[in-house]
């Protein structure tokens, strides 16, 4: 693995048996890591398949530069907001995915959906992304007892979850015009840019009392976060949600999720009347009314999360995403033959 490191200093481990070559960053510009140091260490590497994700501009320049092994790209999503990055990585972008024997991407609605990636359909592959559900299924109820006394009144007040880096486009200001229509409780885990903006709105809203942002929260908390709460809502409103992971999180753990239609992955993950509901983007009173219909309804509920979690089982597990992977790698090795 080829990676920045979040320090000037290159660091080599190995992790589970992989060694994991972390170059040191210089700086960093438009949420892009930038180091020379990766391209030299990639100078030296040989590999028989190159797996690059995208999209990341100094990794395509990476990818350039270890010869004689066939390119497998994992384009995660398209450059939504930075339009003018957008134009000088264009070239760039172009001659990688013409370069490519093959690109994964994480759902068939995003290959219609995506203006680059339409074009190379033929050497499009689906691979979804992946969750291990022995991490959300046995969470203990003393521990999720005590996240909703920290958060709610009472043991039946409803409690509804979102979680995520809290960015310009998972449309949480939508899901705080909500609250304004809802008797329930909020709880937001993740921090990022838009928090501030997010506590003015709750207040501006009336809502604050009712909506907790609980920042940060470890790998080994999260999951009883999720057992604590009645429902789970990804209210993205651009699609430069593609996909979703908090969304097989949150049905892994038995929740029903209620996310927007972007075109994207997100309706692939969570399927409209089978494992929660989907519903337009931008449109805080639809998504209101989705909200109260589930917390009103607790066998509805029940059945969508059992739904939720038998979905993940079969379709979204780390052994699935793994085979599908080597998979594609067989295919990128038989193009170049």
């Amino acid at each position: 693995m080829l990676v920045t490191n979040t320090g000037r200093d290159t660091q080599i481990e190995e992790r589970g048996g992989v060694r994991v070559i972390k170059t040191g960053r210089l700086a960093q510009a438009a949420s892009t890591p930038l180091s020379l140091a990766m391209l030299r260490q990639a100078r030296t590497l040989k590999a028989d398949v190159v797996n690059l994700h995208m999209p990341y501009p100094p990794g395509d320049l990476a990818a350039l530069a270890i010869k004689h092994a066939p390119l497998v790209l994992t384009y995660h999503s398209d450059i939504v907001r930075q339009r003018r990055l957008l134009q000088l990585y264009r070239p760039l972008l172009e001659l990688t995915l013409r370069r490519s024997a093959r690109i994964i991407a994480t759902s068939e609605p995003y290959i219609r959906s995506s203006a680059f990636l339409r074009r190379y359909a033929a050497k499009c592959r689906v691979v979804p992304l992946s969750v291990d559900p022995g991490r959300f299924a046995n969470v203990p109820e003393a521990e999720a007892s005590a996240i909703r006394r920290r958060y709610t009144q009472s043991s039946d007040e409803p409690l509804i979850l979102s979680v995520g880096v809290l960015r310009y486009y998972k449309g949480l200001h939508i899901l705080l015009d909500a609250m304004t229509q809802l008797e329930a409780t909020l709880v937001i885990v993740g921090a990022g840019p838009e928090e501030q903006r997010l506590r003015d709105l709750a207040q501006a809203f009336g809502v604050a009392r009712r909506v907790h942002f609980a920042g940060r929260v470890s790998d080994a908390e999260l999951p009883a976060y999720y057992r604590a709460a009645d429902l789970f809502v990804l209210p993205s409103h651009l699609r430069a949600e593609a996909f979703g992971i908090v969304q097989l999180e949150a049905m892994a753990a038995g929740l029903p999720v209620i996310s927007t239609e972007l075109g994207t992955g997100t309706s692939v993950v969570n399927q409209h009347g089978v494992t929660g509901f989907v519903v337009p983007p931008s449109e805080p009173l639809r998504l209101a009314t989705a909200i109260r219909v589930l917390l009103s309804n607790p066998e509805l509920r029940r059945q969508l999360g059992q739904q939720a979690r038998q979905r993940i089982n079969e379709s979204f597990t780390h052994e699935r995403m793994i085979d599908r992977t080597l998979a594609v790698y067989a295919e990128a090795l038989d193009v170049a033959r």
